[in-house]
């Protein structure tokens, strides 16, 4: 089955953390090189926020993100993390894991696989 799986969401205070996690079928994280998190807040624009090449692991962070959010990635579970520290209420959103095959790691276009997302609340 050709999917993506999501978990980890809920709601925390300012300043806390979370870790989401997304599990991809074995057909999708084998046959593209790029694993990314996005998120879309209510009345606006679904946004990157990181991204992984499953080969080297090299990354990738949306200003906004960097030095609070780190995403990895587990070859051997087919699974995609994003540890997020030291979060705002600008941060709450649905978040969703995508997979694609590119060079351009923070681009939506980039990404042929969506999750069905899981929610972030972040209260001040």
């Amino acid at each position: 089955q050709v999917q993506l799986v999501e978990s980890g969401g809920g709601s925390v205070q300012a300043g806390g953390s979370l870790r989401l996690s997304c599990v991809a079928s074995e057909y999708i994280y084998t046959t593209n090189n790029l694993m990314g998190w996005f998120r879309q807040a209510p009345g606006k624009e679904r946004e990157a926020v990181a991204g992984i090449y499953t080969g080297t692991s090299s990354t990738r962070y949306a200003d906004s993100v960097k030095g609070r959010f780190t995403i990895s990635r587990d070859n051997a579970k087919n699974t995609v993390y994003l540890q997020m520290d030291s979060l705002k209420p600008d941060d709450t959103a649905m978040y969703y894991c995508a997979a694609g095959d590119g060079f351009l790691p923070l681009a939506v276009g980039t990404y042929a696989y969506w999750g069905q997302g899981t929610q972030v609340t972040v209260s001040s």
